[in-house]
């Protein structure tokens, strides 16, 4: 397989009708996402900006690439927190250099990369405090948070009564807010 640049990536990804991720040279198309993934996304979108509206911190969906400058890619989250000062690759605006907060709804055929080398990836970019892994077949959210010296703490936050605390950005997720409108 020929390998291709970041900027002849860039340019064709800018035009494309479908988004594509890059790593080291090749691209990844991206699958479209269920219902499920969809409501799940929106609620957690809304719940987050509703909170942050007046903050230093921005929310952003999935149309936002985050660059992992380190092991050239470039990923979408579903999900990216970032605060002031946000840093992005160029004019365009929508490569974010430097997220706060990550956050992939999990689907039965991304678990496993979302699981191990895409959060190995992302533990790459330096600013990246908190990852979050939501499941859309119950109440379940894991919650990884980036210690001082570079360890990484995990906790799971279950039930529609609990409540992932978003640290880096000073908000909170209540599961019954993920999942409204959302059956499991």
């Amino acid at each position: 397989m020929q390998k291709t640049t970041r900027k002849a990536y860039l340019d064709l990804e800018r035009k494309a009708e479908f988004k594509s991720e890059f790593f080291d040279g090749e691209m990844f198309a991206m699958a479209g996402a269920s219902r499920k993934h969809n409501l799940i996304l929106c609620n957690i979108i809304s719940v987050l900006r509703n909170q942050l509206i007046d903050g230093p911190c921005n929310v952003y969906p999935s149309d936002m690439k985050v660059r992992v400058e380190r092991i050239n890619k470039y990923a979408y989250p579903d999900i990216a927190i970032a605060c002031e000062p946000e840093f992005f690759e160029d004019d365009h605006n929508d490569i974010l250099l430097n997220p706060v907060v990550v956050i992939e709804i999990l689907s039965d055929a991304t678990e496993a990369y979302d699981r191990g080398k895409k959060f190995i990836h992302y533990q790459f970019v330096p600013s990246l405090v908190e990852y979050i892994l939501v499941s859309q077949h119950s109440h379940e959210v894991e919650r990884f948070v980036r210690q001082k010296e570079g360890a990484w703490i995990y906790s799971r936050h279950d039930g529609p009564e609990g409540r992932v605390p978003v640290g880096a950005a000073g908000c909170e997720l209540p599961l019954w807010e993920i999942y409204r409108s959302v059956v499991l």
